[in-house]
Protein backbone atom coordinates (compact mmCIF):
# COMPACT_ATOMS: atom_id res chain seq x y z
CA UNK A 1 0.00 0.00 0.00
CA UNK A 2 2.81 2.22 -1.09
CA UNK A 3 2.70 5.94 -2.68
CA UNK A 4 2.15 4.68 -6.18
CA UNK A 5 -0.69 3.09 -4.89
CA UNK A 6 -2.50 6.63 -3.49
CA UNK A 7 -1.68 8.50 -6.53
CA UNK A 8 -3.75 6.02 -8.36
CA UNK A 9 -6.47 6.23 -6.10
CA UNK A 10 -6.16 10.04 -6.66
CA UNK A 11 -5.87 9.89 -10.32
CA UNK A 12 -9.63 8.78 -10.06
CA UNK A 13 -10.89 10.79 -7.90
CA UNK A 14 -10.56 9.33 -4.73
CA UNK A 15 -7.88 11.54 -2.40
CA UNK A 16 -6.30 9.65 0.51
CA UNK A 17 -3.07 10.77 2.48
CA UNK A 18 -0.59 8.47 3.86
CA UNK A 19 -2.30 7.95 7.01
CA UNK A 20 -5.37 6.85 5.03
CA UNK A 21 -3.78 4.20 2.93
CA UNK A 22 -2.02 2.66 6.05
CA UNK A 23 -5.32 2.64 7.80
CA UNK A 24 -6.51 0.87 4.17
CA UNK A 25 -3.65 -1.49 4.77
CA UNK A 26 -4.42 -2.75 8.33
CA UNK A 27 -8.01 -3.09 7.65
CA UNK A 28 -6.97 -5.38 4.79
CA UNK A 29 -5.13 -7.47 6.74
CA UNK A 30 -7.23 -7.42 9.59
CA UNK A 31 -10.65 -7.68 7.96
CA UNK A 32 -11.26 -11.06 5.15
CA UNK A 33 -14.42 -9.67 4.26
CA UNK A 34 -12.71 -6.42 3.18
CA UNK A 35 -9.72 -7.92 1.82
CA UNK A 36 -12.38 -9.40 -0.72
CA UNK A 37 -14.11 -5.90 -1.63
CA UNK A 38 -10.39 -3.94 -1.85
CA UNK A 39 -8.96 -5.34 -5.11
CA UNK A 40 -11.87 -3.69 -6.95
CA UNK A 41 -10.58 -0.33 -6.01
CA UNK A 42 -7.09 -1.79 -6.92
CA UNK A 43 -8.29 -2.80 -10.15
CA UNK A 44 -10.48 0.88 -10.94
CA UNK A 45 -7.62 2.61 -9.84
CA UNK A 46 -4.57 1.32 -11.82
CA UNK A 47 -4.65 1.69 -15.48
CA UNK A 48 -1.92 -1.14 -15.66
CA UNK A 49 -4.35 -3.74 -14.86
CA UNK A 50 -7.31 -2.46 -16.68
CA UNK A 51 -9.59 -4.37 -18.80
CA UNK A 52 -8.70 -2.95 -22.95
CA UNK A 53 -11.87 -1.01 -24.17
CA UNK A 54 -11.19 0.41 -27.59
CA UNK A 55 -11.34 4.37 -28.23
CA UNK A 56 -12.90 3.21 -32.31
CA UNK A 57 -16.03 1.21 -30.47
CA UNK A 58 -18.97 3.31 -30.29
CA UNK A 59 -21.08 2.58 -27.84
CA UNK A 60 -24.10 0.57 -29.41
CA UNK A 61 -26.22 0.37 -27.15
CA UNK A 62 -29.38 -2.75 -26.62
CA UNK A 63 -32.72 -1.57 -26.93
CA UNK A 64 -33.73 -4.03 -24.79
CA UNK A 65 -31.27 -4.38 -21.55
CA UNK A 66 -32.52 -4.66 -18.21
CA UNK A 67 -31.99 -1.44 -16.57
CA UNK A 68 -30.43 -1.65 -12.85
CA UNK A 69 -33.53 -1.15 -10.74
CA UNK A 70 -31.39 -1.42 -7.60
CA UNK A 71 -28.32 0.57 -8.84
CA UNK A 72 -28.28 4.32 -9.39
CA UNK A 73 -26.03 7.17 -10.90
CA UNK A 74 -26.75 10.55 -9.30
CA UNK A 75 -25.16 13.97 -11.72
CA UNK A 76 -24.44 17.48 -11.06
CA UNK A 77 -27.22 20.10 -11.53
CA UNK A 78 -27.87 20.18 -15.19
CA UNK A 79 -27.06 24.21 -16.43
CA UNK A 80 -26.72 26.69 -19.03
CA UNK A 81 -29.84 27.50 -22.04
CA UNK A 82 -32.70 24.90 -22.50
CA UNK A 83 -31.36 22.81 -25.37
CA UNK A 84 -27.93 22.33 -23.64
CA UNK A 85 -29.55 21.12 -20.39
CA UNK A 86 -31.49 18.86 -22.71
CA UNK A 87 -28.14 17.86 -24.21
CA UNK A 88 -26.87 17.29 -20.86
CA UNK A 89 -29.48 15.53 -19.28
CA UNK A 90 -29.55 12.88 -22.74
CA UNK A 91 -25.77 12.24 -21.93
CA UNK A 92 -26.22 11.59 -18.37
CA UNK A 93 -28.80 8.82 -19.15
CA UNK A 94 -26.77 7.33 -21.58
CA UNK A 95 -24.03 6.83 -18.90
CA UNK A 96 -26.51 5.66 -16.63
CA UNK A 97 -27.50 3.17 -19.23
CA UNK A 98 -24.17 2.20 -20.18
CA UNK A 99 -23.26 1.76 -16.23
CA UNK A 100 -26.55 -0.41 -16.01
CA UNK A 101 -27.93 1.70 -14.16
CA UNK A 102 -31.31 4.27 -13.35
CA UNK A 103 -30.46 7.98 -13.39
CA UNK A 104 -31.63 9.76 -10.33
CA UNK A 105 -33.56 12.96 -11.28
CA UNK A 106 -31.56 15.79 -11.72
CA UNK A 107 -31.94 19.30 -11.11
CA UNK A 108 -32.16 21.75 -14.01
CA UNK A 109 -31.82 25.04 -14.31
CA UNK A 110 -34.67 27.98 -14.25
CA UNK A 111 -32.13 30.48 -15.05
CA UNK A 112 -29.50 31.43 -17.43
CA UNK A 113 -26.66 31.57 -15.46
CA UNK A 114 -24.83 34.04 -17.09
CA UNK A 115 -27.55 36.05 -17.43
CA UNK A 116 -29.64 36.48 -14.36
CA UNK A 117 -29.26 37.56 -11.11
CA UNK A 118 -30.71 34.18 -9.20
CA UNK A 119 -27.25 32.19 -10.14
CA UNK A 120 -28.29 28.65 -11.10
CA UNK A 121 -31.72 28.76 -9.39
CA UNK A 122 -31.85 24.90 -9.37
CA UNK A 123 -35.62 23.67 -10.47
CA UNK A 124 -36.88 19.86 -10.42
CA UNK A 125 -37.11 17.86 -13.58
CA UNK A 126 -40.57 17.08 -13.07
CA UNK A 127 -41.56 20.27 -13.21
CA UNK A 128 -41.04 20.68 -16.21
CA UNK A 129 -40.82 17.39 -18.27
CA UNK A 130 -43.25 14.62 -17.15
CA UNK A 131 -41.04 11.92 -15.44
CA UNK A 132 -43.47 8.89 -15.19
CA UNK A 133 -44.11 9.30 -19.27
CA UNK A 134 -40.62 9.66 -19.96
CA UNK A 135 -40.09 6.17 -18.12
CA UNK A 136 -42.80 4.75 -20.55
CA UNK A 137 -41.74 5.76 -23.68
CA UNK A 138 -38.10 5.02 -22.74
CA UNK A 139 -38.88 2.06 -21.08
CA UNK A 140 -35.93 -0.81 -21.55
CA UNK A 141 -33.49 1.95 -22.80
CA UNK A 142 -33.04 4.58 -19.92
CA UNK A 143 -34.82 5.13 -17.03
CA UNK A 144 -35.01 7.86 -14.53
CA UNK A 145 -35.75 6.98 -10.59
CA UNK A 146 -36.29 9.57 -7.59
CA UNK A 147 -34.18 9.93 -4.71
CA UNK A 148 -37.08 8.08 -2.51
CA UNK A 149 -36.02 4.59 -4.51
CA UNK A 150 -32.37 4.82 -2.61
CA UNK A 151 -32.11 2.49 0.48
CA UNK A 152 -28.89 3.20 1.75
CA UNK A 153 -28.22 6.73 1.17
CA UNK A 154 -24.44 5.87 2.94
CA UNK A 155 -24.05 3.47 0.21
CA UNK A 156 -22.34 6.05 -2.11
CA UNK A 157 -19.80 5.78 -4.02
CA UNK A 158 -18.31 9.53 -5.21
CA UNK A 159 -16.04 10.07 -8.31
CA UNK A 160 -14.40 13.17 -9.55
CA UNK A 161 -15.33 13.56 -13.48
CA UNK A 162 -11.97 14.02 -15.04
CA UNK A 163 -11.31 17.12 -16.84
CA UNK A 164 -8.39 19.49 -18.58
CA UNK A 165 -6.62 17.96 -21.71
CA UNK A 166 -4.95 14.75 -20.12
CA UNK A 167 -8.62 13.58 -19.54
CA UNK A 168 -8.86 11.77 -22.74
CA UNK A 169 -11.88 10.41 -24.25
CA UNK A 170 -10.00 7.08 -23.72
CA UNK A 171 -9.46 7.84 -19.74
CA UNK A 172 -12.84 8.46 -19.86
CA UNK A 173 -14.22 5.13 -21.73
CA UNK A 174 -11.77 3.45 -19.33
CA UNK A 175 -13.28 5.57 -15.94
CA UNK A 176 -16.70 4.43 -17.65
CA UNK A 177 -15.60 0.73 -18.01
CA UNK A 178 -14.51 0.29 -14.67
CA UNK A 179 -17.51 1.55 -13.00
CA UNK A 180 -19.76 -0.61 -14.36
CA UNK A 181 -18.44 -3.05 -12.12
CA UNK A 182 -18.76 -1.32 -9.17
CA UNK A 183 -21.03 -2.71 -6.26
CA UNK A 184 -21.97 0.43 -4.74
CA UNK A 185 -26.10 1.13 -4.57
CA UNK A 186 -25.49 4.62 -5.81
CA UNK A 187 -22.08 6.43 -7.76
CA UNK A 188 -22.20 10.18 -7.55
CA UNK A 189 -20.40 11.75 -10.21
CA UNK A 190 -19.25 15.07 -9.06
CA UNK A 191 -17.17 17.89 -11.51
CA UNK A 192 -18.21 19.70 -14.42
CA UNK A 193 -21.48 19.36 -15.37
CA UNK A 194 -22.78 16.68 -17.97
CA UNK A 195 -22.96 18.81 -21.07
CA UNK A 196 -19.05 19.25 -20.53
CA UNK A 197 -18.37 15.26 -19.96
CA UNK A 198 -16.66 13.45 -23.41
CA UNK A 199 -19.67 12.41 -25.84
CA UNK A 200 -19.01 8.72 -26.67
CA UNK A 201 -22.78 8.17 -28.15
CA UNK A 202 -24.19 8.27 -31.57
CA UNK A 203 -26.85 10.72 -32.51
CA UNK A 204 -29.26 8.06 -33.38
CA UNK A 205 -28.96 7.32 -28.92
CA UNK A 206 -29.63 10.79 -28.62
CA UNK A 207 -32.35 11.01 -30.37
CA UNK A 208 -34.27 8.11 -28.86
CA UNK A 209 -33.52 9.87 -25.23
CA UNK A 210 -35.11 13.42 -26.41
CA UNK A 211 -38.39 11.91 -27.69
CA UNK A 212 -38.97 10.34 -24.38
CA UNK A 213 -39.26 14.31 -22.86
CA UNK A 214 -42.42 15.68 -22.88
CA UNK A 215 -43.71 18.77 -21.39
CA UNK A 216 -45.78 18.73 -18.09
CA UNK A 217 -49.66 19.48 -18.80
CA UNK A 218 -49.23 22.85 -17.80
CA UNK A 219 -46.69 24.01 -20.03
CA UNK A 220 -47.80 21.86 -23.06
CA UNK A 221 -50.71 24.13 -22.67
CA UNK A 222 -49.15 27.50 -23.13
CA UNK A 223 -47.80 26.37 -25.89
CA UNK A 224 -51.09 25.06 -27.15
CA UNK A 225 -52.45 28.85 -26.63
CA UNK A 226 -49.72 30.09 -28.54
CA UNK A 227 -50.03 28.10 -31.49
CA UNK A 228 -53.68 28.56 -31.59
CA UNK A 229 -53.68 32.12 -31.73
CA UNK A 230 -50.76 31.59 -34.64
CA UNK A 231 -53.46 29.68 -36.40
CA UNK A 232 -56.17 32.56 -35.50
CA UNK A 233 -54.16 35.16 -36.87
CA UNK A 234 -53.44 33.38 -39.80
CA UNK A 235 -57.17 32.43 -40.53
CA UNK A 236 -57.95 36.28 -40.35
CA UNK A 237 -55.37 37.16 -42.75
CA UNK A 238 -56.30 34.48 -44.97
CA UNK A 239 -60.00 35.29 -45.14
CA UNK A 240 -59.01 39.18 -45.29
CA UNK A 241 -56.74 38.09 -48.55
CA UNK A 242 -59.37 35.90 -49.68
CA UNK A 243 -63.13 37.06 -49.32
CA UNK A 244 -64.04 35.23 -52.11
CA UNK A 245 -62.32 32.23 -52.05
CA UNK A 246 -62.43 29.11 -49.37
CA UNK A 247 -59.92 28.51 -46.47
CA UNK A 248 -58.98 25.81 -45.01
CA UNK A 249 -59.62 25.63 -40.86
CA UNK A 250 -56.42 24.53 -40.47
CA UNK A 251 -54.09 27.38 -41.17
CA UNK A 252 -50.42 26.17 -42.09
CA UNK A 253 -47.36 28.26 -40.17
CA UNK A 254 -43.72 28.74 -40.33
CA UNK A 255 -41.56 28.98 -37.18
CA UNK A 256 -38.31 31.17 -37.53
CA UNK A 257 -35.81 31.02 -35.13
CA UNK A 258 -34.34 34.59 -35.71
CA UNK A 259 -30.80 34.69 -34.05
CA UNK A 260 -29.83 38.49 -34.67
CA UNK A 261 -29.52 39.84 -31.36
CA UNK A 262 -26.46 41.48 -30.31
CA UNK A 263 -24.78 39.05 -28.20
CA UNK A 264 -25.32 36.88 -30.93
CA UNK A 265 -24.08 38.71 -33.55
CA UNK A 266 -20.41 39.02 -31.57
CA UNK A 267 -20.66 35.05 -30.86
CA UNK A 268 -20.83 34.23 -34.54
CA UNK A 269 -18.73 36.70 -36.01
CA UNK A 270 -15.77 35.67 -34.00
CA UNK A 271 -17.22 32.08 -34.49
CA UNK A 272 -16.73 32.75 -38.50
CA UNK A 273 -13.16 34.07 -38.18
CA UNK A 274 -11.92 31.58 -35.73
CA UNK A 275 -13.05 28.33 -38.01
CA UNK A 276 -12.72 30.27 -40.96
CA UNK A 277 -16.01 30.21 -43.00
CA UNK A 278 -18.30 32.84 -43.79
CA UNK A 279 -21.90 30.99 -43.16
CA UNK A 280 -22.79 31.22 -39.33
CA UNK A 281 -24.29 34.96 -38.80
CA UNK A 282 -27.17 36.00 -41.14
CA UNK A 283 -28.43 39.41 -41.04
CA UNK A 284 -32.59 40.28 -40.65
CA UNK A 285 -32.74 41.06 -44.67
CA UNK A 286 -30.59 37.78 -44.93
CA UNK A 287 -33.57 35.77 -43.87
CA UNK A 288 -36.29 37.28 -44.92
CA UNK A 289 -34.94 36.75 -48.61
CA UNK A 290 -34.21 33.33 -47.75
CA UNK A 291 -37.13 32.24 -46.43
CA UNK A 292 -39.54 34.03 -49.06
CA UNK A 293 -37.67 32.11 -51.43
CA UNK A 294 -38.16 28.90 -50.23
CA UNK A 295 -38.93 27.32 -53.37
CA UNK A 296 -42.70 25.69 -52.87
CA UNK A 297 -43.76 27.55 -49.84
CA UNK A 298 -46.94 29.24 -51.24
CA UNK A 299 -48.97 32.20 -49.56
CA UNK A 300 -50.90 33.53 -47.79
CA UNK A 301 -48.84 32.07 -44.81
CA UNK A 302 -48.07 32.85 -41.13
CA UNK A 303 -44.67 33.41 -40.35
CA UNK A 304 -44.06 33.15 -36.33
CA UNK A 305 -40.61 34.71 -35.26
CA UNK A 306 -39.06 32.79 -32.12
CA UNK A 307 -37.17 35.85 -30.90
CA UNK A 308 -34.90 36.97 -28.61
CA UNK A 309 -37.14 39.38 -25.65
CA UNK A 310 -34.95 42.70 -26.10
CA UNK A 311 -35.84 42.16 -30.24
CA UNK A 312 -39.74 42.49 -29.30
CA UNK A 313 -39.80 46.30 -29.15
CA UNK A 314 -38.12 46.43 -32.98
CA UNK A 315 -40.67 46.49 -35.14
CA UNK A 316 -38.69 46.16 -37.99
CA UNK A 317 -38.41 42.65 -37.39
CA UNK A 318 -41.87 42.16 -38.88
CA UNK A 319 -41.64 44.22 -42.16
CA UNK A 320 -39.90 43.72 -45.56
CA UNK A 321 -41.79 40.01 -46.09
CA UNK A 322 -42.36 38.70 -48.83
CA UNK A 323 -45.83 39.94 -50.12
CA UNK A 324 -48.51 37.24 -48.48
CA UNK A 325 -46.11 36.57 -45.41
CA UNK A 326 -47.82 37.97 -42.52
CA UNK A 327 -44.74 38.15 -39.60
CA UNK A 328 -45.35 37.77 -35.77
CA UNK A 329 -44.17 37.75 -32.94
CA UNK A 330 -45.37 37.26 -29.27
CA UNK A 331 -46.50 40.70 -28.55
CA UNK A 332 -48.65 41.01 -31.68
CA UNK A 333 -50.35 37.50 -30.15
CA UNK A 334 -50.86 39.20 -27.08
CA UNK A 335 -48.78 36.40 -25.34
CA UNK A 336 -45.66 38.59 -23.90
CA UNK A 337 -47.26 38.83 -20.14
CA UNK A 338 -48.26 35.02 -20.30
CA UNK A 339 -44.24 34.65 -21.06
CA UNK A 340 -42.64 37.12 -18.70
CA UNK A 341 -44.33 35.04 -15.44
CA UNK A 342 -42.52 32.26 -15.96
CA UNK A 343 -38.57 31.59 -15.88
CA UNK A 344 -36.26 31.48 -18.57
CA UNK A 345 -36.36 28.04 -18.78
CA UNK A 346 -39.65 27.37 -19.08
CA UNK A 347 -40.59 30.58 -22.03
CA UNK A 348 -37.71 28.64 -23.94
CA UNK A 349 -39.42 25.61 -23.40
CA UNK A 350 -42.77 27.11 -24.70
CA UNK A 351 -40.90 28.47 -28.09
CA UNK A 352 -39.23 25.20 -28.45
CA UNK A 353 -42.51 23.74 -28.30
CA UNK A 354 -44.19 26.00 -31.01
CA UNK A 355 -41.25 25.79 -32.95
CA UNK A 356 -41.48 21.86 -33.01
CA UNK A 357 -45.08 21.88 -34.08
CA UNK A 358 -45.02 24.11 -37.32
CA UNK A 359 -45.66 23.26 -40.49
CA UNK A 360 -41.76 24.60 -41.54
CA UNK A 361 -39.04 25.15 -39.38
CA UNK A 362 -36.55 27.83 -40.64
CA UNK A 363 -33.54 28.09 -38.32
CA UNK A 364 -29.41 28.63 -37.97
CA UNK A 365 -27.78 25.42 -38.18
CA UNK A 366 -25.09 26.51 -35.65
CA UNK A 367 -27.77 27.41 -32.82
CA UNK A 368 -27.97 24.52 -30.65
CA UNK A 369 -31.86 25.41 -30.31
CA UNK A 370 -32.58 24.99 -34.27
CA UNK A 371 -30.67 21.79 -34.63
CA UNK A 372 -32.35 20.25 -31.49
CA UNK A 373 -35.73 21.34 -33.00
CA UNK A 374 -34.26 19.75 -36.50
CA UNK A 375 -33.46 16.58 -34.50
CA UNK A 376 -36.84 16.05 -33.01
CA UNK A 377 -38.30 16.77 -36.07
CA UNK A 378 -35.76 14.10 -38.19
CA UNK A 379 -37.13 11.96 -35.23
CA UNK A 380 -40.88 12.33 -35.96
CA UNK A 381 -40.56 11.39 -39.54
CA UNK A 382 -38.24 8.25 -38.65
CA UNK A 383 -40.77 6.71 -36.66
CA UNK A 384 -43.64 7.13 -39.01
CA UNK A 385 -40.99 4.83 -41.55
CA UNK A 386 -40.31 7.60 -43.68
CA UNK A 387 -36.80 6.11 -44.78
CA UNK A 388 -33.84 8.92 -44.11
CA UNK A 389 -32.79 10.86 -46.82
CA UNK A 390 -34.69 13.06 -49.63
CA UNK A 391 -37.55 11.89 -48.08
CA UNK A 392 -36.58 14.05 -44.94
CA UNK A 393 -35.79 16.94 -47.12
CA UNK A 394 -38.30 19.69 -48.95
CA UNK A 395 -41.69 21.16 -48.42
CA UNK A 396 -42.73 17.59 -49.50
CA UNK A 397 -41.10 15.82 -46.41
CA UNK A 398 -43.76 15.76 -43.21
CA UNK A 399 -41.81 17.97 -41.29
CA UNK A 400 -39.44 19.95 -43.33
CA UNK A 401 -36.77 22.13 -41.97
CA UNK A 402 -34.60 24.62 -43.53
CA UNK A 403 -31.27 26.20 -42.46
CA UNK A 404 -31.51 29.98 -43.37
CA UNK A 405 -27.67 30.67 -42.72
CA UNK A 406 -26.90 27.97 -45.88
CA UNK A 407 -27.90 29.41 -49.18
CA UNK A 408 -30.17 26.59 -50.82
CA UNK A 409 -32.01 26.29 -54.10
CA UNK A 410 -32.99 29.50 -56.14
CA UNK A 411 -31.32 31.78 -53.43
CA UNK A 412 -33.63 30.12 -50.51
CA UNK A 413 -32.58 28.43 -47.25
CA UNK A 414 -30.97 24.98 -47.19
CA UNK A 415 -33.49 22.35 -46.86
CA UNK A 416 -32.50 20.60 -43.53
CA UNK A 417 -32.44 17.05 -41.44
CA UNK A 418 -30.88 15.64 -38.98
CA UNK A 419 -28.17 13.03 -39.76
CA UNK A 420 -28.48 10.04 -37.72
CA UNK A 421 -25.46 8.32 -38.47
CA UNK A 422 -23.16 10.30 -37.23
CA UNK A 423 -21.15 8.59 -34.31
CA UNK A 424 -21.83 11.88 -31.97
CA UNK A 425 -23.74 15.16 -30.76
CA UNK A 426 -20.81 17.54 -31.71
CA UNK A 427 -22.66 18.77 -34.84
CA UNK A 428 -26.19 19.27 -33.18
CA UNK A 429 -23.99 20.74 -29.90
CA UNK A 430 -21.96 23.02 -31.53
CA UNK A 431 -22.92 23.82 -35.05
CA UNK A 432 -22.13 22.85 -38.54
CA UNK A 433 -22.52 23.82 -42.07
CA UNK A 434 -22.66 20.50 -43.20
CA UNK A 435 -26.35 19.99 -42.93
CA UNK A 436 -27.92 15.96 -44.15
CA UNK A 437 -30.12 17.29 -46.85
CA UNK A 438 -26.71 19.20 -48.71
Amino acid sequence: MGTAYCKNLRFFGLHLNAVACKCVGLVVIALVVRAVCLPRFSIFGSMEQSISFPVNNRLTLNPELDIGKSKFLEVPQIIWGLNNQKIAFARACLTARMLNRTLLMPSLSASLFYKEVDLLKPISFDKVFQFEKFNSLCRGFVQLGRHSQVSNTSDVFEIQKGSGRRWTVEKDLEQLRQLSKHPYETIRMVGKHPFLWHDHWPVKDYAKVLECLELVEEISREADKVVSKIREIGLEEMLRRRQNGSVNNLVRYVAVHMRIEKDWMIHCKKLERRLNISEICSSKEQIVERVGNIVGLKTPIVIYLAVADDLLEDKSIVSGWKEGMVAIEKKRLGVIDMYKKEAYLIQSAIDYEVCLRSDVFVGNSFSTFSSLVVLDRSQKMKRMGVREGSGWCGLDARWPSYAYNIQGESKGARAWAANMSHLNLQAISYGSNHISCS
